[in-house]
């Protein structure tokens, strides 16, 4: 497929490749100002990923040392990975919501074995089998700590700020804060014209928040020694609401395509999230843990071909839901259950 596409009006999309991943690949937008280029998202740090960035960039006619920013959506790797290197580079400057930012920071300065106690310690609390959790344990007792994504990710220097125009001189850039996937995910509503007079009020980055064939993961917002209970599926459905308001004349999300339709597209992920939550009360009938949940929940693949790391993601998607349901008074915790249940009520 095409590596660069023209959108019109100043803004280009690169195909920037995630290894080993089904999504296959980002959208990196780039978006013509008068003081240079400036990147929306960079994609993953792999150097594949950082050749085919660079040749996107070439194929316009420039070179990543004239970048002058980079806008990043939320701080998934696949997103924010190659920025630290861009901004090296180029000497960019890198914006990101608070939230966000704060993983960001708090990722780089945990000891080395945080996450791997705390996903043992997680993951045995929702019922986990020994041997799902035997693998961390080994991991954590040998020292040797498989390199994870994300460890030294390139720390911010600007605040994205929700409501806020972005300086970007001769752009009217929006920030949108959306939150649900991660807890700092922006949207970026590019108030201006569209460049093929389609209807509708300018065009959206919308990163992974809004795309055209598939439904975001929404998992819980994973934060060690976090006490306050978070609601990101009941985040996510709100922001769904607040882009729909919006009226964009088309959507530029960081995967699969660009498509119009916005309002549509929200409606659709609406009934499906609903839907969702209605076959888990049917599931909950009898008293489960969030593993035996997301063992009987409908996936992409059957639950025996879903590798380690992905059942951690789909447990985590489960307690997402479940917790919606008891913010929602239509599940409740089966008291004195370890690892915990939950029941419909």
């Amino acid at each position: 497929m095409t590596q660069v596409t023209e959108h019109g009006g100043g803004v280009w999309s690169l195909r920037v490749p995630i290894p080993d991943n089904p999504l296959g690949h980002t959208l990196v937008h780039v978006l013509d100002t008068d003081r240079g280029p400036v990147l929306v998202d960079t994609g993953w740090d792999d150097p594949a990923s950082w050749s085919e960035l660079t040749s996107g960039l070439g194929a316009l006619g420039l070179s990543v040392q004239e970048i002058h920013g980079v806008v990043i959506t939320h701080h998934h790797p696949d997103h924010h990975g190659l920025s630290g290197r861009v901004r090296e580079e180029s000497g960019a400057w890198i914006a990101m919501h608070a939230a966000d930012a704060a993983v960001v920071r708090r990722t780089r300065e945990a000891e080395p074995g945080t996450w791997l106690d705390y996903m043992t310690q997680k993951l045995t609390a929702v019922g986990a089998p020994e041997e799902h959790v035997a693998p961390l344990r080994a991991a954590r007792a040998s020292g040797r700590m498989r390199t994870l994504p994300g460890l030294r990710s390139a720390v911010p220097d600007r605040e994205i700020v929700p409501g806020e125009l972005l300086d970007l001189a001769g752009r009217r850039l929006r920030a949108v804060w959306t939150p649900g996937h991660t807890p700092g995910h922006v949207c970026l509503h590019l108030e201006e014209e569209h460049p093929a007079g389609l209807p509708g009020h300018g065009r959206l980055f919308s990163g992974d928040h809004l795309l055209p064939g598939i439904s975001p993961h929404i998992g819980l917002y994973e934060n060690p020694g976090e006490v306050h209970e978070t609601d990101p599926l009941g985040d996510y459905l709100d922001s769904l609401e607040r882009i729909g308001r919006l009226g964009v004349a088309e959507v530029l999300p960081a995967h699969q395509y660009a498509f119009a339709d916005a309002a549509g597209r929200v409606d659709e992920l609406l009934v499906h999230h609903e839907e969702r939550l209605t076959g888990l009360l049917g599931l909950l009938t009898a008293p489960l843990t969030p593993w035996q949940l997301a063992e009987r929940m409908e996936w992409n693949r059957p639950w025996a071909e879903i590798p380690h790391g992905s059942r951690n993601i789909a447990v985590s998607e489960a307690e997402a839901h479940v917790r919606r349901l008891v913010k929602l008074g239509r599940a409740e915790a089966v008291a004195g259950t370890d690892p915990v249940t939950y029941v419909a009520v």
